[in-house]
C-alpha cells in the first residue's frame, strides 16, 4: 500500500480527508478514480471545490494539478459543475 501523501498534490489535509471517505492509500484512489473521491469529499465536505478535484486528477496521473491540459480541466470542469 502506497501512502497518499507519495502522490502529487496530497498533503497531509488531503490525506486525512480522504481517508475519513474511505480512501486510505494510493492504490484506492486510483482504482475509483479523482471523480469518485471528488465526490465523496463533496458529499462530506460541501465546501470542496473544482481545485479538489484537478489535484486528484493530477495525483493520479502524477502531474501537478495545473500541469492538467485543458481538454481534462473542462471534463472536471463539467463533472463538477453538474454535482451542484
Amino acid at each position: 500500500m502506497t501512502k497518499l501523501t507519495a502522490l502529487t498534490n496530497i498533503g497531509k489535509e488531503m490525506e486525512s480527508k480522504l481517508k475519513s471517505v474511505g480512501i486510505d492509500c494510493a492504490e484506492k484512489l486510483f482504482e475509483l478514480g479523482a471523480k469518485e473521491a471528488f465526490f465523496r469529499l463533496k458529499t462530506k465536505y460541501p465546501q470542496v471545490c473544482l481545485v479538489h478535484l484537478y489535484t486528484l486528477e493530477g495525483a493520479i496521473q502524477g502531474l501537478e494539478f495545473n500541469c492538467l491540459s485543458e481538454e481534462t480541466k473542462a471534463e472536471l470542469k463539467a463533472f463538477s459543475e453538474s454535482l451542484k
